[in-house]
């Protein structure tokens, strides 16, 4: 753990704070909202429900204990409705806008939804954080943005044309956040996640990430289909890693306010490798998987590698990852076998 995240974690225990988590019940908002109750924090939460899911909460709730939950506060709405959004940022510090229509292939098929809820409803969300003057606002930007950009690993300030309406959603939430620094002196931070993992990620429907995906099929012994040959490859992130850069980020040295920064490890695991981990992972937790994946199409709109280069994040937030992959699948690994059956 770096010696800036230490000092944050004991500066927020002795003077807890007021957060907005916006996709609270979602994958990583609910992991964010569990670190946040445990640290004594008061936190508001918003979510629809869209992909997130009241189970994810209820877990939430029954790790942390009755008397950490009663400093949450859950909102059921939309971002896409301005009022919710400023229902939500009142006398609030600090804001973790997870909320978004992830998926590259559910953007390529209804572009207009992946539009109205990452851009209309982010910049409802930026509105109403700006409106309240919140002391940071902190938002989930995405890997995708590099595009077609093919040099590794990812420099921030490096980037090509985005592959997807949802990369092109993703990055206009950057040039919103850049605007209002500029003209109305509002700061932000977002952070560019590279396939995050870990509990409560979604295993089910057409748009469920990698690795519960095939975690789920590799527990009922059925097959696992890869895209392409194999060899595509990730900086795949375990989530308490991105659980860190939010919280480094919230509490930022002004320095390192209006900026964007990778979310990764800086390593990069092919399709292939990354079968051969969760057949460890889970054999390592009792579940014995002998099968031989499947290969099939590569999939529109998908970078053939990606690799973060994390200096950035590392010099001006203090940001360690504590976790690399296979670390990350030997923690995850109890969960996705207790909850994915």
């Amino acid at each position: 753990m770096s010696n800036r995240y230490q000092e944050v974690l004991a500066e927020l225990r002795t003077e807890p704070k007021r957060w907005l988590v916006t996709g609270c019940a979602g994958f990583i908002g609910s992991n964010l909202l569990e670190t946040l109750l445990q640290l004594d924090q008061t936190v508001v939460g918003l979510d629809n429900f869209a992909t997130g899911h009241q189970y994810n909460l209820d877990e939430v709730q029954k790790t942390v204990g009755p008397e950490k939950w009663a400093n949450f506060t859950f909102i059921k709405g939309d971002i896409r409705d301005p009022a919710a959004c400023e229902q939500a940022v009142q006398n609030v510090d600090y804001v973790l806008h997870q909320a978004a229509l992830g998926s590259v292939p559910r953007s390529l098929k209804d572009p207009i939804t992946t539009n109205d809820v990452n851009v209309s409803g982010f910049l409802n969300v930026l509105v109403a954080a700006r409106d309240a003057k919140v002391k940071s606002f902190v938002y989930a930007a995405s890997s995708s943005t590099y595009g077609d950009h093919e040099a590794l690993p990812k420099v921030e300030d490096r980037i090509g044309r985005p592959l997807s309406p949802y990369a092109v959603t993703k990055f206009v939430n950057e040039l919103y956040a850049d605007v209002f620094a500029r003209s109305y002196g509002f700061g932000s931070i977002g952070l560019r996640y590279f396939n995050v993992f870990g509990k409560r990620q979604d295993p089910n429907g057409a748009y469920a990430a990698v690795i519960p995906k095939w975690v789920s099929a590799m527990i009922r012994n059925e097959d696992v289909v890869v895209n392409g040959d194999g060899e595509t490859s990730r900086d795949f992130c375990y989530v308490e890693n991105a659980v860190q850069a939010n919280i480094l980020a919230a509490l930022a040295q002004p320095e390192g306010v209006n900026q964007v920064y990778n979310v990764a490890v800086n390593a990069r695991t092919s399709l292939n490798e990354l079968f051969q981990y969760l057949a460890k992972a889970l054999g390592n937790n009792g579940v014995v998987y002998d099968k031989q994946p499947l290969y099939g199409d590569f999939r529109a709109g998908d970078v053939r590698h990606s690799q973060a280069d994390i200096s950035k994040a590392q010099h001006l937030l203090g940001y360690k990852p504590l976790y690399n992959i296979v670390q990350g699948l030997e923690v995850a690994m109890p969960w996705y076998t207790q909850f994915l059956r």
